[in-house]
């Protein structure tokens, strides 16, 4: 049997979609751009919900569970790369539907290469630190230690996807550009 909070997460990501999805339809397609904004703005109250509905699960004795970290990622996630999502999505609509100009692709190389992927990694630490607030905040909130154990574990699981994120692009990308400057300085010097 499905856990019910899984069903709301599930819920939750489709219930964004649709919100966003009706917030630019209106904004682009219906020519109503103040329920458009209307709209857009309602998507943060999927969170609410969401947390809302993990906090009271907890509270009404229920053991704290992976379940309860996913949910927890998942709303650190919403709010940190939510707007962007937004902005993407709303380039996109904006091109097809109001003549407005091609979406903005993410740069392939060079220092805005660079830039892109160290901001991509500052949203990631920040849905982290929501996420691994939350997770605290619901430990508290069930005052059982025994209670709250998976928690710990899904704080685990994150972070280690933070590191392998953080090595793998924004510092790789780094150390790449700064080792074609060396060659690029040296083949300068070696052309004097």
């Amino acid at each position: 049997m499905v856990e019910p909070l899984v069903v709301l997460i599930v819920a939750c990501e489709i219930g964004f979609w649709v919100v966003l999805g009706a917030g630019l339809l209106a904004r682009y397609v219906l020519r109503m751009r103040r329920l458009g904004a209307v709209l857009l703005a309602c998507t943060p109250l999927v969170d609410v919900v969401l947390l809302v509905a993990t906090v009271f699960d907890l509270r009404s004795g229920g053991e704290a569970s992976s379940v309860h970290g996913l949910a927890a990622i998942y709303l650190g996630v919403s709010v940190a790369f939510g707007h962007s999502l937004m902005r993407w999505a709303d380039q996109r609509v904006a091109h097809r539907f109001a003549g407005g100009p091609p979406p903005v692709k993410p740069p392939k190389h060079g220092l805005a290469k660079v830039r892109h992927e160290w901001r991509e990694w500052g949203k990631f630490a920040v849905a982290w630190a929501i996420a691994c607030s939350v997770m605290l905040l619901l430990m508290y909130v069930v005052g059982t230690p025994e209670r709250t154990q998976a928690l710990w574990g899904q704080m685990g699981s994150i972070t280690l996807v933070g590191v392998i994120w953080l090595l793998g692009w924004p510092v790789y990308h780094t150390v790449t550009e700064l080792v074609k400057g060396r060659r690029a300085e040296e083949v300068a010097e070696k052309g004097e």
